[in-house]
């Protein structure tokens, strides 16, 4: 049988066309092991920082692993080369369940169990052996990288007091995260902010006024929806925006490489959030609005009255207030979800903290913010603080995008 030249251009194209779509249909590693994580930190009950870090480190070694076969984009650390051969799937995998596995060792059935559900697919060849290769060894020299991380200092926090004299014993959250080193920023103090407003300022008065207002426990101002995404809000960490993550790429139908560089930028820029926010708290050591509100009359100014049994909506988290955690969180992951992504349509997420309810978005910008009003109406954070947050989280968000694993032709055009 005879084929014309038009016939055989295209039979030519479907092992290409194969194989792409067995990459795209693969990216499916990433996420896996993305919601691996976060399944290993809501069973464990992990805090927000050590699973920032995990991730980071996670996803980090999974993008260095798979970037190595392809050099689509600049490494972040390391010098991995290998053959375009190379599984990179294989690679992904075992770079995740390394890392994974130098963190949580009392999960190594668990997480060996699901190594070998993602690499049991792959055929066994030269490819798969020098893919698991590949990945032990992006996950080794990623673990060797942040061993002095700063991330196991020892919590030596002071409580204020007075010889004798009791106070609440529950020391505060996360006092050390700040010291440990980032993945962008040049220290946690690159992005610090001013102090927040004096106590006789305009801006105090009228923030202070609104939290006392609007979130209270038994508030009469705030409406059903607000107390709602006020108590969806309680939950937070990386477990609030990977979902949003992992929607974004699947909207873009992202391939292995790029899905892999994706979630290494938002875990290094959620981290670095991190960072950036406790060292600012515990360089202010600003008061809670429950503080302040009960203790109001220490201020001396007459326009901020003090209500001796005045209670947020929820349980206080337990750092000082300044700036707002969730909101510098939101506003990095948002930044660079905008300037990777753009918007990809509606998006969504759940919340343990507010059950049988979802929340819709079409635009980050919208997500961003709900976030931040939702840290008012809980009763948490003054709005300043808030403002600041997403201010501090843009800057990350900006400079993650700007100088990490960038592609490689931008990386040879010429500096203007």
């Amino acid at each position: 049988m005879e084929y014309s030249s038009w016939t055989i251009s295209r039979l030519s194209m479907i092992p290409m066309l194969l194989a792409a779509s067995v990459t795209l249909a693969r990216a499916d590693v990433i996420m896996d092991w993305n919601a691996k994580a976060d399944a290993i930190a809501a069973e464990k009950q992990i805090p927000p920082a050590p699973h920032s870090r995990a991730l980071s480190m996670m996803h980090v070694a999974m993008f260095e692993a798979i970037n190595a076969i392809d050099h689509r984009y600049a490494p972040y650390k390391l010098s991995l080369s290998a053959d375009r051969s190379t599984s990179r799937e294989a690679a992904a995998a075992v770079a995740a369940h390394d890392v994974l596995l130098s963190i949580y060792p009392d999960l190594k059935p668990d997480l060996d169990a699901t190594l070998t559900n993602a690499l049991t697919p792959i055929a066994e060849s030269e490819s798969k052996t020098a893919g698991i290769a590949l990945g032990k060894e992006a996950a080794l020299q990623i673990i060797e990288l942040r061993a002095k991380d700063g991330s196991n200092a020892v919590e030596t926090y002071r409580p204020l007091t007075t010889a004798g004299a009791y106070v609440p014993t529950v020391v505060p959250l996360f006092s050390t995260t700040g010291a440990t080193t980032p993945w962008v920023m040049t220290s946690g103090s690159q992005f610090r902010p001013g102090p927040p407003p004096a106590l006789d300022s305009e801006v105090w008065t009228k923030d202070v006024n609104e939290i006392r207002e609007v979130g209270s426990r038994g508030s009469p101002t705030r409406t059903s929806e607000q107390t709602t995404i006020g108590r969806f809000w309680f939950f937070v960490g990386a477990r609030t925006y990977n979902p949003i993550v992992r929607q974004a790429a699947m909207a873009k139908g992202m391939d292995l490489v790029d899905c892999a560089r994706l979630f290494a930028l938002t875990s290094m820029t959620g981290n670095d959030a991190i960072v950036a926010v406790f060292d600012a708290k515990y360089t202010y050591n600003f008061w809670r609005p429950i503080t302040a509100i009960r203790n109001a009359d220490l201020t001396a100014n007459a326009a901020t009255p003090r209500d001796p049994s005045w209670l947020p909506l929820g349980d206080t988290p337990m750092h000082p207030e300044y700036p707002c955690a969730h909101c510098i969180v939101s506003a990095a992951i948002s930044t660079v979800l905008q300037t990777v992504v753009g918007d990809f349509g509606e998006f969504s997420l759940t919340s343990p903290t507010a059950p049988g309810v979802t929340r819709k978005w079409s635009r980050l910008q919208d997500y961003s913010d709900e976030v931040a009003n939702a840290r008012i109406w809980a009763g948490f954070h003054y709005r300043f603080s808030t403002e600041v947050g997403k201010d501090m989280g843009r800057k990350i968000g900006a400079l993650t995008v700007a100088t990490q694993l960038r592609g490689v032709e931008a990386m040879a055009q010429p500096s203007r």
